[in-house]
């Protein structure tokens, strides 16, 4: 009679150091980037689209990022470039939302202030903090 192999199961727990603030608005990626850029003297520079796999394939998202050693910003947009793919949104727990607005940071850029920055912006109807704990899919935002 063969042995039986063993299995083992990895867990692996992240650490979900960042915030998300999600943004509402009628404005271009590259036009919110811009205007970011010039509030928080950043330079948000666009990127190569966020790949998110999913049981039914892949879907692709605008991503802007300025990163420094100690800071990170990104600016994802929340609906796929292909729109006609059926493909959810980033943050498919809050549809409503336009952009998402990912701060890792160390000198502590919170959602709070991102939030009163975002809501000078021009065709900004709505900026909220998206808590992590409500996430099903926060995983998408290890990378």
């Amino acid at each position: 009679m063969p042995a039986k192999i063993r299995k083992n199961k990895l867990e692996i727990e992240y650490s979900f150091d960042f915030e998300l603030v999600g943004v509402r608005t009628s404005l271009k990626g590259y036009k919110l980037a811009w205007y970011l850029n010039r509030m928080l003297h950043t330079r948000l520079a666009k990127q190569k689209d966020l790949e998110v796999h999913l049981k039914k394939g892949t879907a692709a998202y605008d991503h802007y990022a300025f990163i420094t050693p100690p800071n990170a910003l990104h600016l994802f947009r929340n609906r796929p470039i292909d729109a006609e793919s059926g493909a959810p949104a980033l943050v498919p727990e809050f549809p409503h939302f336009d952009y998402v607005l990912m701060t890792q940071s160390e000198e502590k850029l919170t959602g709070n202030r991102l939030q009163e920055y975002l809501r000078e912006v021009p065709s900004v109807e709505l900026a909220a903090l998206i808590p992590l704990s409500a996430l099903k899919s926060k995983e998408t935002f290890i990378f």
